[in-house]
């Protein structure tokens, strides 16, 4: 074999080996804009599958989902890889992926619902495969890190699915109440108020005060989650579609500059005029929990950060609403047109979320 040859077969062998060993790092571009599919509704005794797209699981979180979702009237499938462990997440990419798949190929699986956040989505996004979702739309929920499910099916399968307690969430009335009105019982338009019990807490936790920055009405269709991942994606083909679109945006254990530095990554990818997330239909904050700088820390406060951001919002822009890390929490549908009313304090969904 003389050198050209060599050098040929060199290059063959190289781009064979790279092909087998590491995943695709985009998903395809659909040619337009994906029509909106939207899932069959939940039934009493439906039966949900349950994954762990995300952080590692133990016996006692499995028992305790189990125990949260039969509670809520549903029979369970637990995923094959569910006790699975790849350092800290929930099996390797591919047994994540054959839960996940699996799940929405299963004729009896009505729902999915994930066992909890963690870290991970965003590694599983490359190997989805859409077509099969979007070819059995399916109810699909959680929060957190399941933020990156989220805008990948919507931007990659046209599929509404719904930020909302994952099945470790120990189920209250409002919770619970809010979830079967999006998921069990579709309506034309649903309203959504404020938890009474994040309020009272208000009082001594100021995290989970109500602040308006611009009042107004603004409609669109939902779209964002958790803020270290919606930012994270950006500028990747996961990114969440933010203009025109409601954005709501919550976070966990983040110090205030952490924050500021995220906000600044979404005002700055955002395509436009300058006007960052300006472009957004409007801006609902939820609740930051755990997000404060320590007392003897040279920082802005959170307060002052996000002051920052949306005092001079040119789009209606609030903070405290009914979603985050806490118990009392929205159940939200992404790309489901909704309007946000800040004088009467309301996220109205203007259409169903799901099918009959």
């Amino acid at each position: 074999m003389n050198r050209r040859d060599f050098g040929k077969w060199l290059t063959a062998c190289t781009a064979s080996a790279a092909a087998a060993s590491w995943p695709a790092t985009a998903a395809p571009q659909p040619a337009r804009p994906l029509r909106l599919v939207k899932p069959p509704r939940l039934r009493a005794g439906s039966l949900v599958g349950l994954i762990a797209p995300g952080g590692v699981l133990d016996d006692r979180i499995i028992q305790k989902c189990v125990q949260n979702l039969e509670s809520l009237g549903f029979k369970v499938k637990p995923g094959s890889n569910l006790r699975a462990a790849w350092g800290g997440y929930a099996g390797t990419v591919r047994q994540r992926l054959d839960d996940l798949h699996a799940m929405f190929a299963d004729r009896e699986v009505q729902a999915i619902w994930t066992a909890r956040g963690g870290s991970g989505c965003s590694g599983l996004l490359p190997g989805i495969n859409y077509p099969l979702i979007r070819r059995h739309p399916k109810i699909l929920i959680g929060y957190s890190d399941i933020t990156a499910l989220h805008l990948a099916l919507y931007r990659h399968a046209g599929l509404v699915t719904f930020h909302g307690p994952v099945a470790w969430s120990t189920p209250n009335d409002y919770a619970v109440s809010q979830m079967q009105a999006v998921l069990m019982s579709p309506r034309r338009e649903t309203e959504i108020n404020l938890s009474i019990e994040n309020e009272r807490r208000a009082a001594t936790q100021p995290e989970f005060a109500l602040r308006t920055f611009r009042d107004g009405i603004a409609e669109g269709p939902l779209i964002g989650g958790n803020l270290s991942i919606v930012a994270a994606l950006a500028g990747t083909p996961y990114a969440a579609e933010i203009r025109r679109h409601l954005l709501f945006l919550e976070e966990v254990r983040e110090p205030p500059y952490r924050v500021d530095r995220m906000l600044t990554q979404l005002q700055q990818s955002v395509p436009g005029n300058g006007r960052g997330l300006g472009e957004a239909a409007g801006v609902m904050l939820g609740v930051f929990t755990r997000s404060n700088a320590p007392p003897d820390d040279q920082s802005l406060s959170l307060s002052e950060v996000l002051d920052h951001h949306f005092a001079a919002s040119p789009v209606p822009a609030v903070y405290g609403y009914s979603f985050g890390h806490i118990a009392h929490q929205f159940t939200l549908p992404i790309g489901v047109r909704a309007r946000l009313d800040t004088g009467r304090r309301t996220l109205t969904l203007l259409e169903a979320a799901v099918t009959e």
